[in-house]
């Protein structure tokens, strides 16, 4: 990215860190505790700067790991930014936020920089709860113009004062939000700052028209020849304007046909500009600052992971790492047990593709996120990424399927929020039969509250016509992507989580399921579990716990959330006294839909006892996927407690 939606592709923080490194040294930036500290710094010295926050970036992030690239893309901006503008009374906001690192380092948080992604220390995003300087929250992409122009208005309606800076890259500007922002910036005209950051690539190489047109204005001849001219220009830019500035503009204008896209729609279009030169950041910002009386765009050229030549040569320009030797660049990842469930996932699809051409693949600016880049090397022609465009991925997988394809829409479950209209006006109304392969369902770690995938059972499930189902492992998950591709009449949906499967062993040709049927896994007596997704493993173990203590406890694989299994449930609470539900999701999900069952059935009237496990009503913090899960109460141990607790067992040295 510059700034993309997606959520970086989960780096492992839980591999053992590499051997201690010394830190660079860094005479400047320690005397840096906040951003008035740069007022004092010449030209000349936040160049110096500049070199220091990009060492300090690479060697804190190579201790806890997480985003790089992004951040190493826009040190000197950042440092720009921080010495003309006026943190916290002016709002720099960072659309998506994976590239605030620097920002953090200059902003007073520098003391617990390596404490990143980790339980209790900083957040990977920008959050308004850790500090004044991060005045909007941010995790998905493309939010940045309309905060900035809701800060910039209520300004000009007598609230917080100051100016609003937006930064958003190229690969984020594909969102359509972000133009239904500028549009009304422009309209309105106020007073706004919007910074361009075109780094050419979001965490995939970023898709569609826009990203060429941002692209030939660069690249063409005549901006190579004009480079020194402008670059001269814009140190003549502060008053009083010189004609050689006035000159250098127009011509950057003219390479477009009939002015810039951004200055059509209201913006005074300044750039492009080298976004690693201090000496055309600095006075095009100050004199912006000073002069501005409406809505400015400036188009800043960067390079992801500039500086650092590890990122320099990765394929993703290292966006997301884990853990990593600052010289050699090499990551300590911890060795897997078993495949993941994302490429478990590919590698069924693309099993089902082979046997079926009418078989198409779509994702939004995650084509390794979700797997499918392995599905694109197969079948090229048949793979889709649309960018960072949710809801055109749903509405154009609808599309596809009302003109006779079989789409699977491969989307992280916190990205398909935003496409939720569509899924129900585009799809679900009009019984598409389109798949989605939900990734990322449930807590996932280091990115914490704005990527959990908490929520996608609850807002699917109550759709009419749709099914529902969630992987219990991995070989469970072949066979889901084996029952979406021969549901032909109504739309589809199958959730996994990140990271590894249990290691169970897969089908050579995994059969469809019958829908609206789930398992039974082990008899018991007197209480049941019925465990919908991956929380099954935890209750198992806990079943295991239970048993020494004299409680054989039934356990059964829901599988199915729309349909439910109405004889399965039923049969549950006929034949126990007590009845749980385990989920990786919110309320309103799975468990809802079983307790609906149960009191139009008027189970509950004969005395069953019922109890829900869902996510807390509360968002959680960043941590590692296990302890995200403690904090939830919904590891084995909080299951063993709470089947104790519905059993009215007070002690967990009683024998039931």
């Amino acid at each position: 990215m510059t700034d993309t939606t997606p959520p970086a592709p989960e780096p492992v923080l839980s591999a053992p860190a590499a051997a201690p490194q010394p830190r660079p040294a860094t005479p400047l930036l320690d005397r840096v505790s906040g951003p008035a500290d740069l007022k004092a710094l010449s030209d000349r010295e936040l160049r110096q700067l500049a070199d220091e926050l990009r060492s300090e970036t690479i060697s804190a992030v190579s201790v806890t790991g997480g985003h790089l690239g992004a951040g190493l893309g826009v040190v000197e901006l950042t440092v720009a930014l921080h010495a003309v503008f006026d943190s916290p009374r002016d709002k720099i906001i960072w659309d998506v936020g994976h590239q605030c690192y620097p920002h953090k380092i200059l902003t007073g948080r520098r003391d617990r920089i390596r404490t990143l992604r980790m339980e209790g220390g900083l957040s990977g995003f920008t959050k308004r709860a850790e500090s004044a300087h991060d005045p909007f929250g941010a995790g998905h992409s493309s939010t940045s113009i309309s905060a900035a122009l809701g800060f910039a208005v209520a300004r000009d309606l007598g609230g917080d004062p100051g100016d609003a800076v937006a930064v958003i890259g190229d690969g984020a500007m594909s969102a359509g939000m972000a133009f239904e922002a500028l549009n009304n910036a422009g309209h309105l005209g106020s007073r706004l700052f919007v910074i361009l950051n075109d780094n050419e690539m979001s965490i995939a190489p970023p898709t569609g028209a826009l990203s060429s047109y941002l692209t030939r204005l660069y690249t063409r001849g005549p901006f190579q020849e004009l480079k020194a001219a402008a670059k001269g220009a814009v140190s003549l830019l502060p008053p009083p304007m010189q004609e050689g500035a006035r000159r250098a503009k127009e011509m950057l204008k003219g390479m477009t046909i009939g002015g810039t896209l951004f200055e059509e729609l209201g913006f005074s279009y300044i750039g492009p500009v080298d976004g690693h030169d201090l000496e055309q950041l600095l006075p095009l910002l100050r004199t912006v600052k000073a002069r501005a009386d409406g809505p400015v765009l400036i188009h800043a050229v960067t390079k992801k992971g500039k500086g650092y030549a590890p990122a320099e040569s990765s394929a993703d320009r290292g966006h997301a790492r884990a853990r990593f030797d600052v010289v050699t660049g090499e990551q300590a990842k911890a060795k897997s047990n078993a495949p993941s469930y994302t490429s478990v996932f590919a590698k069924a699809l693309i099993a089902q593709a082979e046997r079926d051409e009418k078989i198409v693949a779509i994702t939004a600016a995650m084509p390794d996120g979700t797997g499918l880049n392995l599905f694109a090397e197969r079948f090229p022609r048949r793979c889709f990424d649309v960018g960072i465009a949710e809801q055109h991925a749903v509405t154009f997988a609808a599309g596809l399927a009302a003109g006779g394809l079989r789409p699977f829409c491969a989307l992280y479950s916190t990205f398909l929020q935003r496409g939720y209209d569509q899924v129900v006006h585009d799809v679900a109304i009009q019984r598409l039969p389109v798949r989605f392969a939900i990734d990322r369902a449930g807590l996932v770690g280091a990115d914490g509250a704005t990527h959990a995938g908490a929520y996608d059972v609850a807002f699917l499930a109550n759709l009419p016509g749709f099914v529902v189902m969630a992987a219990a492992d991995e070989a469970e998950l072949t066979r889901m992507v084996a029952t979406a591709a021969a549901l032909d009449d109504r739309p589809s949906a199958f959730r996994f989580p990140r990271g590894e499967g249990v290691g169970v062993e897969l089908p050579e040709r995994a059969e469809p399921l019958e829908i609206g049927r789930g398992r039974m896994i082990a008899e018991g007596g007197r209480v049941a579990v019925l465990s919908f997704g991956t929380r099954l493993a935890e209750v198992m173990v806990a079943r295991e716990s239970l048993a020494q203590r004299g409680i054989a406890v039934t356990v059964a694989d829901a599988r199915f959330a729309k349909p439910l299994d109405r004889e399965l449930v039923l049969r549950l609470a006929r034949e126990h006294e007590a009845l749980i539900t385990i989920e990786e999701g919110a309320v309103g999900g799975f468990g809802s839909h079983v307790a609906q069952l149960l009191a139009d059935e008027g189970v509950f009237d004969r005395g069953l006892r019922f109890r829900s496990m869902v996510l807390p009503d509360t968002f959680i913090d960043h941590a590692s996927p296990e302890a995200m899960y403690a904090a939830a109460a919904m590891n084995a141990p909080q299951i063993e407690a709470k089947v104790l607790e519905v059993l009215g067992v007070a002690s967990l040295g009683r024998r039931a």
